[in-house]
């Protein structure tokens, strides 16, 4: 563990899902503790909760938490970002780590802003508020000890990896991030199915639930054997599941599938070229 970061001060700016979710990570993992955590936040609601919950240290404003912190998480939503940091980017210093959240702001895009930082791109999904998640962390510049304190900071919150450019970091966020949501929405059709046929809504969330981990937890207890060997063992010739899956092809699922994908990636450059 990198008895640095356990000195240092971690400020978030914004105290919104995510921001708890890392809050939470850091803390159950024993990264470091309540008291070197601190959060402003537009609204003093969700501050209250987190104080109440984590017994972190509130701030009243973004330019005091950016003064009294050695690393800054940019927790804002990425229409918000710049105009938050903009009115005290002379607040940050060359010495100070900041860790932005926010989907489609580049790191170039960034740098304008905070060209005396070490800056860094993290891209969490919300499986990371369980330790399930998938962390994608991308440098502004090639920095070693950046990267060591960020596979400190997020190994806590599930699979970390670092990314080589922001197309990658944009297929990660999209793929894992905006993925959770997809699998979600499937999971849904999956619920909704069962209790047409007779199931209670609590049984069928059940089923449904049972069935997305059986498989997922299958898939990686046989991590030797690709996904469509592990599909051909439970798929009889001319059978019920072979079946279903020609319809699944038939109607292209995967095309359908790889637009949803292609659109939020779409998404992300808009949000990119709006916010400059």
């Amino acid at each position: 563990m990198n008895q640095l970061l356990k000195r240092q001060k971690i400020g978030f700016l914004g105290a919104g899902n995510m921001a708890q979710a890392i809050i939470k990570g850091m803390l159950e993992s024993g990264v470091t503790s309540s008291d070197n955590i601190l959060a402003s936040n537009r609204t003093p609601g969700k501050l209250q909760k987190l104080h109440d919950q984590y017994k972190i240290q509130t701030i009243d404003t973004n330019e005091s938490l950016v003064e009294n912190s050695d690393i800054v998480v940019l927790a804002v939503k990425p229409q918000d970002l710049l105009t938050a940091i903009e009115p005290i980017a002379s607040s940050f210093t060359d010495d100070q780590i900041v860790i932005s959240l926010a989907a489609g702001i580049t790191n170039q895009t960034l740098q304008k802003y905070l060209p005396q930082v070490r800056l860094v791109r993290m891209m969490p999904n919300t499986p990371s508020i369980i330790g399930r998640g998938v962390i994608g962390y991308l440098p502004a510049e090639n920095d070693e000890a950046l990267s060591a304190l960020m596979d400190d900071l997020c190994s806590p919150l599930g699979y970390t990896l670092k990314v080589e450019d922001e197309d990658q970091f944009e297929a990660l966020m999209v793929s894992c991030s905006s993925g959770t949501g997809f699998v979600l929405e499937m999971m849904m059709y999956w619920q909704d199915w069962i209790v047409e046929h007779g199931f209670d809504e609590e049984t069928a969330k059940r089923m449904t639930l049972e069935t997305f981990m059986g498989a997922s937890m299958l898939a990686a207890q046989s991590k030797d054997i690709p996904f469509e060997e592990l599909q051909s063992r439970v798929t009889s010739k001319k059978g019920v599941t072979a079946a279903g899956l020609q319809s699944m092809r038939e109607l292209e699922i995967e095309r359908a599938l790889r637009i949803s994908f292609e659109k939020a990636a779409m998404r992300s450059k808009e949000i990119s070229r709006e916010i400059k």
